[in-house]
């Protein structure tokens, strides 16, 4: 008992410290920009300018940049990610299966920096002949208006898909592993096809799939070396995938060695709190989504 008793102890401390780091985290962050959130507010969130000259900062080009590039690969990433799942899981060759796995965690390892040259020197150039041959009907739209730069937020979006791909598809993966084979014995004794069979399983299996999703929607926010590399580094908030825009991690890893000024110094700091708001509002809808969604 008293093993069991320590044992107990000993998880709860560890689950406690976990608690802990997280709140420490958040108030140091409140305490190294409180400067700017004296100054600013709740404005700040909301505002578009900045300008360290005239010591004026607003957030809302960098939240804007960083939410419309991870949803943007989030939509690109998940039907290719869940469709590489499937087919290891489901429809694999047992002699390719083990290569393809192999593959899929080699480009989870590849560091940031290596993506983001490869989009410099593969993605940019490609993006822009997508953005020059684009019809004149589809340029009159928001969407895809602006010069053919190949630095913006299709770059980034794109590049941020392929980071977040392996990612996804290595946990949906495992959960579609998890689904009892009687579930797909069952579908086909009934008479459904193999489609129809791995449509249940994965229905079966929605809560994890979810979780692999969202997973790859916190990795995509948080993504720093290579976006800054391929979004063009614009403090503006546009609608058009071709514009150059920004992200929060961006902004911080481009000018924290340049801010000179206390205020700009915490002004920065202050995009890294609200960064961490967001991630943690975005993990807080994730865990609420899949417990409705398991009920």
């Amino acid at each position: 008992m008293k093993g069991d008793l320590r044992f107990r102890v000993g998880i709860g401390a560890i689950a406690v410290l976990l608690v802990a780091l997280v709140a420490a985290i958040g108030v140091e962050l409140t305490r190294q920009s409180w400067l700017s959130i004296q100054k600013f507010g709740l404005h700040f969130w909301t505002t578009s300018t900045w300008d360290p000259v005239t010591l004026q900062f607003g957030a809302f080009p960098f939240i804007w940049g960083t939410l419309y590039s991870a949803i943007a690969a989030l939509l690109i990433a998940t039907p290719i990610a869940l469709g590489i799942a499937v087919f290891i899981s489901e429809l694999c060759p047992a002699r390719l299966k083990d290569a393809l796995i192999f593959l899929t965690e080699l480009l989870a390892a590849i560091p940031s920096i290596v993506y983001g040259l490869w989009g410099i020197f593969v993605l940019v150039p490609l993006v822009r002949q997508i953005e020059v041959h684009t019809p004149e009907a589809l340029k009159a739209l928001p969407l895809f208006s602006g010069p053919p730069l190949g630095l913006g937020m299709l770059s980034a979006a794109l590049i941020l898909a392929v980071m977040v791909i392996p990612f996804t598809s290595a946990i949906a993966r495992e959960v579609l592993k998890t689904v009892p084979p009687a579930q797909r014995e069952a579908a086909y004794a009934l008479g459904a096809t193999r489609f129809e069979a791995i449509r249940a399983a994965m229905f079966f299996a929605r809560t994890g799939i979810i979780g692999a999703v969202m997973l790859g929607f916190g990795r995509a926010l948080g993504e720093t070396m290579a976006v800054t590399m391929v979004i063009g580094n614009t403090p503006q908030a546009s609608a058009s995938l071709f514009a150059p825009q920004y992200t929060m991690a961006a902004v911080i890893a481009n000018e924290f060695t340049e801010a000179a000024d206390e205020l700009y110094l915490h002004a920065l700091i202050e995009i890294g709190l609200v960064l961490f708001i967001i991630t943690l509002i975005v993990n807080a809808g994730s865990r609420l989504l899949i417990w409705v969604m398991s009920r």
